[in-house]
């Protein structure tokens, strides 16, 4: 049996922050039973943890190689886990899994956040032991709740973050085996092989993406999130909007890109347009010197790193999407509610985002292993460290009092002002012309009037409706020369479009072109 994470990553702490991992050189059930406990009280949200027997730790860092555990040892202690799980209140097991590294063999306990918590062990494996507690994690110690934790934990009985939670609206069918074994490949995972002929529900366990018997097997929210094609038929406005206003929200014209999918691959793809159609580079060369000055119009590893964090934290219970803004002088990535309360006003000021508690812990484990994502609380610095790099400004936070949302705008580098100062005033000259393709020249030529979509394209000749979108369409809204005349509803059955101003004017200029 393997996991659905890279072994030398874990035992590295690449992808896993090192309070999720505990290390033990040999078997020693009281201890794993404690943690066990912990790990299944996930205390923190974060989604469980690892534990590691075969392996020493230094200052809680592995000894590599491993000591590693004697063959003939490894199926008892297995056994033996399985009764450990049996002496929680209630039942626990974790996954468990056998791993040879550098010629040793190791055991690896996946103990997932549990679903029935609050979890308590037995202080002591004596015979006849009455006194049970509650086992947290601080830190990257296991430690016996006290009466404040103990009370804490209390209240999250029965409270399972919603992504780690079944959806009987779904089935086994709803999860795809391509998508699940693509996502094994690109985060290197030895399950990977072995999924090719292993029995589904089987699989689907070892991932952790199923609950229930196994005749009434029923997908946690994650696995419908991560590896269905269309998430938004389980969770409404799953996607993220990209909407660019060329001459700022009050104008008539936008253009607006939807992205849906299994969140990973709408992540990606979003990312991939904003980096093409939004980053521009400026170089500067100075006749004394050799170096030259390179700046972006924003760091794309902040945007990234940003909207990254707006997917991992967003709530899939509110039909809201992600929004991605992209105005003249700025870009805002908005989400839907804001931080937790334990991140106070003054810590976001301060750019300090620690929360004692997140809300999609399963979300953020793919993510992480994707290297989509940052582990816990680097996210915020990686994105100032990128500004200041840039030497761009810095980023400012908006939420409100009831933390109903979060947005992060991003203002644009100084020196892209000018250019933005020098367009305040459109002007029409042969210089603006090289940007209209060919596609918008034709289109331009063919608009009297207002016209429908369908209109337009059969004058054109065009029967593929998704490259007229592309390379007609939004390409003369972009450079504001056609215009919408229904601009909010962008795909209303309804919408024409008619040319702009500055569209004759252009259109005059290639006229006059021609006929020169």
């Amino acid at each position: 049996m393997k996991l659905p994470i890279n072994i030398n990553d874990l035992l590295t702490a690449r992808t896993v922050e090192w309070e999720r991992l505990e290390f033990k050189a040999g078997w020693n059930p009281k201890a794993v039973l404690h943690t066990m406990c912990a790990f299944a009280n996930d205390f923190h949200n974060l989604g469980g943890g690892y534990i590691i027997i075969g392996v020493a730790e230094d200052k809680g860092r592995p000894v590599l190689p491993p000591a590693g555990l004697p063959v003939r040892q490894i199926d008892a202690i297995q056994k033996e886990i399985v009764e450990l799980g049996y002496r929680m209140v209630p039942y626990y097991h974790p996954i468990i899994a056998p791993y040879e590294v550098d010629g040793k063999h190791i055991l690896v306990l996946w103990a997932a956040g549990g679903q029935t918590r609050p979890y308590k062990a037995p202080v002591s494996l004596a015979k006849g032991e009455p006194e049970f507690a509650y086992y947290i994690r601080k830190g990257s110690l296991t430690v016996r709740a006290r009466h404040q934790d103990e009370t804490e934990l209390m209240s999250l009985a029965a409270t399972v973050p919603f992504d780690d939670r079944v959806n009987q609206r779904a089935s086994l069918e709803d999860l795809d085996l391509g998508l699940i074994r693509a996502y094994l490949k690109q985060v290197k995972s030895d399950l990977f092989q072995e999924s090719a002929e292993m029995d589904f529900n089987r699989l689907c366990r070892q991932m952790n993406l199923v609950d229930g018997p196994d005749e009434s097997l029923w997908p946690k929210n994650v696995g419908l999130m991560f590896f269905d094609e269309n998430p938004s038929r389980f969770f409404p406005q799953t996607q993220i909007d990209v909407v660019h206003f060329p001459d700022g929200p009050g104008s008539d014209t936008f253009t607006e890109k939807i992205f849906k999918g299994p969140l990973h691959i709408m992540l990606q793809d979003a990312l991939s347009h904003i980096r093409s159609v939004v980053i521009e580079e400026k170089v500067t060369k100075y006749p004394d010197r050799a170096e030259v000055d390179r700046f972006f119009n924003y760091p794309f590893p902040a945007i990234e790193e940003a909207l990254c964090n707006a997917v991992y934290h967003r709530s899939y219970e509110i039909r809201e999407p992600v929004e991605v803004r992209i105005l003249p002088d700025s870009i805002t990535v908005g989400s839907f509610p804001g931080p937790d309360r334990s991140i106070r006003d003054q810590d976001i000021r301060e750019f300090r985002f620690l929360s004692r508690r997140y809300r999609n812990r399963r979300v953020g484990e793919f993510l992480k292993e994707l290297e989509m994502t940052e582990g816990r609380g680097t996210g915020i610095p990686k994105m100032l460290r990128e500004i200041r790099k840039n030497e761009s400004p810095e980023p400012i936070f908006h939420t409100d009092d009831d933390r109903t949302f979060f947005l992060v705008e991003f203002p644009i580098h100084p020196v892209f002002m000018e250019d933005l100062k020098q367009k305040d005033t459109p002007q029409v000259t042969p210089e603006v012309t090289p940007e209209v393709t060919p596609e918008v020249g034709k289109m331009l030529a063919v608009i009297t009037g207002e016209m429908t979509r369908g209109e337009i394209q059969e004058i054109l000749g065009l029967k593929d409706e998704k490259h007229f979108r592309e390379y007609y369409q939004q390409v003369g809204v972009k450079l504001g020369l056609i215009e919408m005349t229904i601009p909010d509803k962008p795909r209303s059955r309804f919408q024409k479009y008619r040319l702009t101003a500055t569209g004759e004017k252009v259109l005059k200029v290639l006229k006059k072109g021609k006929s020169n």
